[in-house]
């Protein structure tokens, strides 16, 4: 398997216009996440990325929603998302829409949206699937040097892997879109047949995906033993004066 590190920097992308279909592709993430917002409770909500801060999240009733980016204009809080200026333990909802695809060390994003993260918070990670025919693109050569075939595609397994390892309980693995997405899709009656038959029969496959995980922190309870080693003291019996005088007595007697 190869290592998640990039060798170069990735060029984020600033909007969801820059990415090929990427009006539809949001509106099928809003269609997914759409059940899951009222779940959501809590204080604050981060959204990592300038792609998270255009997740529409108006059903949730998490008031206090921040938007992380590298950019000002693109968010509320100016940081790298592999370096989260947050205390750990702070944040109730993180989303990490499409940005293990432009990072240096994605796996190192899931650790610090890990940290920041209260037990029992959601992490919601969406991505394309390179097992699909999303990523067949990458093996074409004049697609591969185009964005996002020109970065490195992780599959929802490996990240699903990524997130038990850190203590996480898949609540949602949801595919869709199974395209390659490389030009501008049609919605005919042939179109929406195909997507129906494919979304049934290869699940999978799906172009798209949606992972909603929860964060699962174990209580360390102490277990006290059934049974002790407790020492039983017990008196030395020692002969006291009385009882010597008297023995001394019958024998002089």
């Amino acid at each position: 398997m190869k290592p998640a590190l990039a060798f170069r920097h990735p060029d984020f992308p600033k909007s969801w216009q820059n990415l090929p279909n990427g009006d539809l592709i949001v509106t099928n993430i809003n269609q997914a996440l759409a059940p899951w917002w009222p779940k959501f409770f809590g204080y604050h909500m981060l959204k990592i990325g300038a792609l998270s801060g255009e997740i529409s999240s108006v059903d949730s009733p998490i008031k206090h929603q921040l938007t992380l980016t590298n950019q000002l204009k693109n968010g509320d809080i100016i940081a790298e998302i592999d370096d989260l200026p947050l205390l750990e333990h702070s944040v109730d909802v993180c989303v990490l829409a499409h940005a293990l695809e432009f990072s240096l060390d994605p796996h190192h994003v899931v650790r610090e949206a890990n940290r920041v993260l209260i037990p029992n918070g959601y992490l919601v990670i969406t991505g394309f699937n390179p097992f699909s025919l999303v990523g067949l693109n990458q093996f074409i050569p004049y697609r591969r040097k185009q964005i996002p075939w020109n970065e490195r595609l992780f599959s929802p397994m490996r990240v699903k892997d990524w997130l038990h390892l850190m203590g996480f309980e898949i609540q949602l693995d949801k595919r869709f879109l199974h395209s390659s997405l490389s030009g501008q899709l049609t919605t005919g009656v042939f179109c929406n047949h195909w997507h129906n038959i494919a979304a049934r029969y290869f699940p999978s496959l799906g172009s798209v995906y949606v992972i909603v995980a929860k964060k699962r922190v174990l209580p360390l309870t102490p277990i006290k033993p059934k049974w002790q080693l407790r020492p039983h003291f017990e008196p030395v019996k020692v002969p006291t004066m009385n009882s010597s005088s008297k023995t001394s007595k019958k024998s002089n007697q």
